[in-house]
C-alpha cells in the first residue's frame, strides 16, 4: 500500500514539475485537514509522518493519558492506554495510529481537492514567475501538435504548454510538429486563477522585436524604431531613425548582403518589409511612408484632424494606393494621418490649396523609395 502511495506521489510530482519534498508537505497538510474533519477538537494533536526513504506513511492522533473520563479524543483513560503500552502513566502521551482508509469518502475527497488546489497554486505561481519578464517580448517555442480541423497549434516553451490560435498565426503559413518558431507574448490573462499566456505571430510588435534581435544598432539604441504598421503575411512598414550621423538607419536594418532583413523575412514566412526613414516633418514622413511610390508633394490639410493630400505622378497612382489599397492603408497606420492620394493630373484640375507643404527634394524622396524597394525585395 505504502509503495503504491509513494509511486503515485513521485508521479504526481513529476507531472507537475514539483519537488518530492514540496509534494510531501502538501500531502501532510491535506491529510491533517482530512483528519480534523473526523476529530475537530484535535487540531494540534494530529501528526502526519511521511518518509519516502523508509516508505513510512502514518497519520496519528496524540492522546494524553488521564485517570478520569476523557473530555474528547485528545485524551485516553489510563486503563485503555495500558493495553497499548503497559509502561505508560498518567500525563504521558500515547500515539494512536489512524486508519486513513476509514476516513470516509468525504474526507478523502476533501484531501484530494486540497492537494489539487495546492498544485494549481504552485503551477500558477511558477507560470507567473516564468513569464513575468516575457510579456510584450518575443520567445522561441517548439510546435508539439497542430489540430487538423481548427488549426490551433500547441507550443512548448521551457516545459510550459502554450496555445497559438489560428487567428494569431500568419495567414498562409504552414506549421508542422517539431518546428521552432518565434512568437510574441501579448499578455497573461486570468492571473489570479488559472493564468493563460497569450501569444501571437500577427502582432505588429513581433516585427519590432525581430529587428531588435537581428540589428545590433536597434538593440543598443543607436537606431530607433519610431513606428510600425503591419498586415501579417503580406506586408509591413517600419519607420526608423538614426541617432548617430555616422550610422545609416536603413542600411543597418538591411545588413551586409541583406543578411539581417533576409533573416526577418524568413521568420515571417516571406512577408515583405518596407523600411522607411522617419522624419519629424509630417509631409516628409508621409511621402516616405507611401514608398515604393514616388511622391511629388504632400499638403497637410488639418493638423488636428491629421488629414493630408499626397500628390503622385499619374503613373505612380496605382503603386501608391497598392493592391486593394494596402500601401495607402499601411502608410496611414504608420504615420497616423488620413491620406488622400491624387495623381498630378487630378490635382492640377483642382483649386489650388492655400498652403502646400513640400516634401524634401525629389531626389531625396526617390532615394528613400528606392531603399524601401530594396528592403521589400
Amino acid at each position: 500500500m505504502n509503495n503504491e502511495f509513494f509511486e503515485a506521489l513521485k508521479d504526481l510530482g513529476t507531472e507537475n514539475s514539483v519537488d518530492t519534498d514540496v509534494m510531501i508537505e502538501k500531502v501532510k497538510i491535506a491529510m491533517q485537514k482530512a483528519a480534523q474533519r473526523i476529530y475537530p477538537d484535535c487540531k494540534e494533536n494530529i501528526h502526519v509522518e511521511i518518509d519516502p526513504e523508509r516508505k513510512i506513511f502514518n497519520v496519528s492522533l496524540m492522546q494524553e493519558v488521564v485517570d478520569e473520563e476523557p473530555i474528547n479524543a485528545t485524551q485516553i483513560h489510563i486503563d485503555v492506554a495500558r493495553t497499548i503500552d503497559p509502561n505508560t502513566y498518567v500525563g504521558a502521551m500515547i500515539e494512536k495510529r489512524l486508519d486513513i482508509s476509514k476516513f470516509g469518502r468525504a474526507s478523502a475527497q476533501s484531501a484530494k481537492q486540497s492537494i489539487k488546489g495546492d498544485l494549481r497554486d504552485i503551477n500558477r505561481d511558477r507560470l507567473l514567475e516564468k513569464f513575468a519578464d516575457k510579456e510584450n517580448d518575443i520567445i522561441t517555442a517548439t510546435i508539439t501538435q497542430v489540430e487538423p480541423g481548427r488549426g490551433s497549434a500547441t507550443l512548448l516553451y521551457d516545459k510550459t504548454e502554450l496555445y497559438l490560435l489560428r487567428s494569431e498565426q500568419i495567414p498562409g503559413e504552414t506549421l508542422r510538429e517539431g518546428m521552432s518558431i518565434k512568437v510574441y507574448v501579448t499578455g497573461i490573462v486570468n492571473k489570479s486563477k488559472k493564468p493563460i499566456v497569450k501569444v501571437s505571430r500577427v502582432h505588429r510588435d513581433l516585427v519590432k522585436r525581430l529587428f531588435e534581435l537581428e540589428v545590433p544598432e536597434i538593440f543598443d539604441g543607436t537606431v530607433e524604431v519610431k513606428a510600425i504598421s503591419r498586415e501579417a503575411g503580406s506586408r509591413s512598414k517600419i519607420a526608423v531613425i538614426s541617432h548617430d550621423a555616422n550610422v545609416d538607419a536603413i542600411g543597418s536594418c538591411i545588413g551586409p548582403k541583406r543578411s539581417r532583413i533576409s533573416a526577418i523575412v524568413r521568420e515571417l514566412n516571406g512577408e515583405k518589409i518596407d523600411i522607411i526613414p522617419y522624419s519629424e516633418n509630417p509631409a516628409e514622413f508621409i511621402a516616405h511612408a507611401l514608398s515604393p511610390a514616388k511622391v511629388l508633394s504632400v499638403n497637410i490639410l488639418d493638423e488636428e484632424e491629421r488629414t493630408c493630400m499626397a500628390i503622385v505622378p499619374n503613373d505612380q497612382l496605382s503603386l501608391a494606393i497598392g493592391n486593394r489599397g494596402q500601401n495607402a492603408k499601411l502608410a496611414a497606420k504608420l504615420t497616423g494621418f488620413k491620406i488622400d492620394i491624387k495623381s498630378d493630373q487630378d490635382a492640377a484640375a483642382m483649386p489650388a490649396p492655400e498652403q502646400e507643404v513640400s516634401t524634401e527634394s525629389e531626389a531625396a524622396v526617390e532615394d528613400a523609395a528606392d531603399a524601401c524597394v530594396d528592403a521589400a525585395e
